[in-house]
């Protein structure tokens, strides 16, 4: 039997075994009786929750599947917003800056994912170092995110659809592409795992290959045999460059610019939380975990920091086809600087191409926001923070209930048949801005509990699966900034003659939300900040997951 078919077939000992280390053959690895097996030796585990997600993902699910949940139409088509406000610079430095960020998540969740891979960990883990009801407003506060995207998604694939034909019928794509999402993540997930793969890695092509564009056409490598460099940074070709003014004249307009960028950057550029996710579902997570995220983070770093360089490259921030395109919300890559960049330069066929992979980004990333979504609801169950019959899977490991009420929400979609796209669009953005920052705050803050907490009981780092680097400063610089983030996103609104109640709701409603959350559950079931000295490590996940490798280990040496 190959390695690959022996990881593939033992992830049923994420759910069959209760810690005990049972030798078993080789040959037990492919029979279906083992969790049977295991319940009638131990009945109690049955009642553990019902964690009967399967390990199914490969290595190279994980490491695309970071990429597929955050390269999207913000990266190749919204990013040209920023532009125009900030400037090239400006928007360069403001991505590069806030990747630092991201990287400081990514090493807190990476030392924690890979010592206990559970599912929903990060929601989960909020509760056993902090406080439960912490752990109820932070998965509420995904959950709403990860759901609310879904239908963002959804609207954007037929915004991006009508760059060719606005002639389908908007019911008969939403529909069209909900029934795609219900397929990949309802029958099987490794069905998830491999479409988000390929999606994944067309996301990844798109991003190379606009980066190369950049390069080869800046040099000469176009019809009009224009070299035209870093003309764009110019001051002297393009006036205010690189750093553009935004709102205000002078220094404070350059920064407000700046900061509009970093607004952009911090909604942006992602990754950590997706990877996580799939912790419960990994092959072998103790030895992929730790790749995937390393691996994430620097392909992310160098799709939005490089990205972002390119946009200031191709094009002015001051072009008045972009301006327009911007003002006049041209559906699909029309907006996009890559495609206004291309049609100066008298370029035929690369627009469709470009267009029709944002197509693919657009779906990939819905279909990422549907898988986590529906885990982040699956672990508030598991916690008993939602109804129980929420755990319940499919045989082949799916939280069945938990994806038809991720996609049941994700009908608002319908509301783009009353209401101009762009508007809904806005809508939900408006909705999650916050929230992805207060969940990378929540995040930070749970590493640091959990780093004092290990450092109390005298646990070694170094006895870890995976031990991460700078900690723990990564961990008060990631909250320190996501946090102050999370306020500074709807800051507009507070400017002389800028008020709008609307806007203002829409940018700080989880702001006030989640810490109504966290006082209605402790003081409904009177929770208990957790102390440092006798806080527990989900002890019983972690022997399971001890087993697991054990016969991993004993399956690959027979």
């Amino acid at each position: 039997m190959s390695t690959e078919k022996i990881l593939e077939e033992s992830y049923r000992t994420n759910s069959s075994t209760t810690g005990k280390n049972r030798k078993r053959s080789p040959d037990e690895l492919d029979t279906k009786s083992v969790v049977q097996a295991v319940e009638q030796d131990d009945p109690s585990h049955s009642a553990h929750d019902g964690d009967r997600t399967q390990r199914t993902l490969k290595n190279r699910h994980i490491q695309l599947i970071g990429i597929g949940g955050t390269i999207g139409t913000a990266l190749f088509v919204q990013i040209g917003s920023s532009l125009t406000k900030g400037g090239p610079a400006s928007l360069f430095i403001a991505f590069s800056i806030w990747c630092t960020f991201i990287l400081a998540v990514n090493n807190c969740l990476t030392e924690m994912v890979t010592w206990i891979p559970i599912s929903s960990p990060f929601v989960r883990y909020s509760g056993r170092f902090v406080d439960p009801a912490l752990e109820f407003c932070a998965g509420v506060n995904f959950f709403v995110f990860q759901a609310a995207l879904i239908p963002f998604e959804v609207v954007a694939f037929n915004v991006v659809l009508q760059f060719w034909t606005d002639k389908i019928p908007v019911a008969a794509v939403i529909c069209s592409v909900l029934l795609a999402f219900a397929f990949l993540n309802v029958f099987a997930v490794k069905y998830y795992g491999e479409s988000e793969f390929w999606l994944a890695l067309g996301k990844a092509t798109l991003a190379v290959g606009v980066i190369a564009f950049t390069f080869v056409t800046m040099v000469g490598g176009n019809p009009l045999r224009d070299v035209y460099g870093f003309r764009n940074w110019n001051p002297s070709k393009v006036p205010g460059a690189p750093f553009a003014e935004y709102i205000k004249t002078g220094d404070l307009g350059r920064f407000l610019g700046f900061l509009a960028c970093f607004i952009q950057a911090s909604f942006t550029i992602a990754g950590p939380d997706y990877v996580a996710m799939a912790a419960g579902e990994a092959i072998d997570p103790r030895h992929n975990m730790p790749r995937a995220f390393n691996s994430v983070f620097y392909r992310l770093t160098a799709f939005f920091a490089l990205g972002s360089l390119c946009v200031g490259i191709v094009v002015p921030y001051n072009d008045p086809d972009l301006l327009n395109a911007i003002s006049d919300a041209h559906p699909g890559a029309g907006s996009s600087p890559y495609v206004i960049a291309m049609q100066h330069l008298n370029i035929p066929i690369l627009p469709h191409i470009v267009n029709g992979l944002i197509l693919s980004a657009v779906f990939s990333a819905g279909n990422s926001y549907v898988f986590c979504a529906s885990r982040t609801l699956f672990g508030l169950a598991l916690e008993g923070k939602a109804p129980k019959f929420l755990t319940r899977c499919t045989a082949s490991g799916v939280p069945i209930y938990c994806v038809a009420v991720t996609l049941a929400i994700a009908l608002i979609s319908f509301l783009q048949l009353s209401n101009n796209a762009a508007v809904v669009i806005q809508w939900f953005v408006n909705l999650v801005t916050a929230s992805q920052l207060l969940n990378y705050a929540t995040i930070s803050f749970t590493y640091i509990r959990f780093y004092n907490a290990l450092k109390a009981q005298g646990i070694s780092r170094d006895s870890l699966p995976h031990k991460s680097f700078w900690q723990p400063f990564c961990g008060y610089y990631a909250f320190t900034g996501t946090f102050i983030m999370a306020f500074v996103g709807g800051y507009t609104v507070f400017l002389p003659g800028r008020w709008d109640v609307p806007s203002f709701l829409f940018s700080y409603t989880m702001i006030v939300v989640v810490p109504i959350l966290f006082v209605f559950w402790k003081l409904k079931n009177k929770t208990k900040w957790q102390p440092l000295e006798t806080m527990t490590f989900f002890e019983e996940e972690r022997m399971i997951v001890d087993d697991y490798e054990v016969e991993l280990k004993s399956g690959l040496a027979g």
